[in-house]
């Protein structure tokens, strides 16, 4: 709670200057720069608390979380990671922003995680425009083949887990099209091992379709819990995902991930987080578990 920024507004506030502050930052102080994506998981990790405990003392950093994100959803719908309206796309084209990433555009991952969090709090597509402008935007940036770009995850496999649990979250049909693609492109994808991985080269600006790439743990919990949330609990293919991650656990109890599998700037540099395997992986197989056991 300490660390919610409440005081000052940072560069966001160019675009939204009547936006009271209420994020939180990825790095430990940075509070000129809170950003949407950490924002909307803790908002959601305080919420979880206080329905288990009944207490209130969550109450106002939670109000003002969410006011904040409200805020700042830009006019195409989206979210971006740390500002708002950064929709000027034909910067990215000048010589020194060669790397295409010049802007902190809305983006698919941010979108849904931002989604899940207000229906967490009790809104729907048909309680609240925020969320029906959100998913007319998922709606509207679905590739061709079912999946959804992620800018801070690798890659289209970390965009469609985000947007699948954003959807289910806000309760649309696991029958509506775009999730059924969804959950085909996924199905289609799976390596032969039972696991998914996908390589940087994706981020390239002639991508045509995502090449296999060796299984890594985190990138096979996304689409795990893609898959779940799609209403896939039953399928074979998500059993034999799940085993695959129990044949690489180490004895430790964890999972030994050298690739990258976060991103920095698409085709400049990659991140890879130590936690992803271990959280993501324990965390698929549990919520496998869970919903076998509720549908049994």
């Amino acid at each position: 709670m300490p660390k919610q920024v409440l005081d000052l507004k940072g560069d966001w506030a160019v675009k939204r200057p009547d936006v009271r502050p209420g994020g939180w930052a990825f790095q430990y102080n940075n509070a000129y720069y809170p950003d949407l994506d950490d924002t909307a998981v803790v908002v959601m990790s305080m919420d979880r608390i206080r329905r288990d405990t009944g207490g209130n003392e969550y109450d106002a950093a939670i109000a003002r979380g969410r006011e904040w994100i409200e805020g700042m959803q830009s006019r195409d719908g989206g979210w971006a990671a740390f500002d708002v309206n950064n929709l000027e796309y034909y910067l990215n084209n000048i010589p020194f922003s060669d790397h295409g990433a010049l802007l902190d555009p809305p983006t698919e991952d941010v979108t849904g995680r931002c989604i899940s969090m207000l229906a967490q709090l009790g809104e729907t597509v048909e309680n609240s425009r925020m969320v029906a402008a959100g998913v007319e935007y998922l709606r509207r940036t679905q590739l061709p083949d079912g999946s959804w770009y992620g800018r801070w995850g690798m890659n289209f496999i970390y965009g469609t887990w985000s947007v699948l649990c954003a959807l289910n979250a806000v309760g649309v049909s696991h029958q509506d099209p775009m999730i059924r693609k969804a959950a085909d492109w996924l199905l289609s994808v799976q390596n032969d091992d039972g696991g998914w991985g996908e390589d940087a080269v994706s981020y390239r600006l002639d991508y045509g379709g995502l090449e296999r790439a060796p299984t890594t743990a985190s990138q096979t919990a996304w689409a795990l819990l893609g898959l779940m949330a799609a209403g896939e609990i039953a399928n074979p293919v998500v059993a034999r995902g799940v085993e695959c991650l129990m044949a690489t656990q180490s004895e430790k109890g964890t999972w030994d991930e050298q690739r990258y599998t976060a991103t920095g700037f698409p085709r400049v540099f990659y991140l890879r987080y130590h936690g992803y395997p271990r959280f993501f992986s324990a965390l698929g197989t549990r919520a496998l578990s869970e919903s076998s056991g509720d549908q049994q």
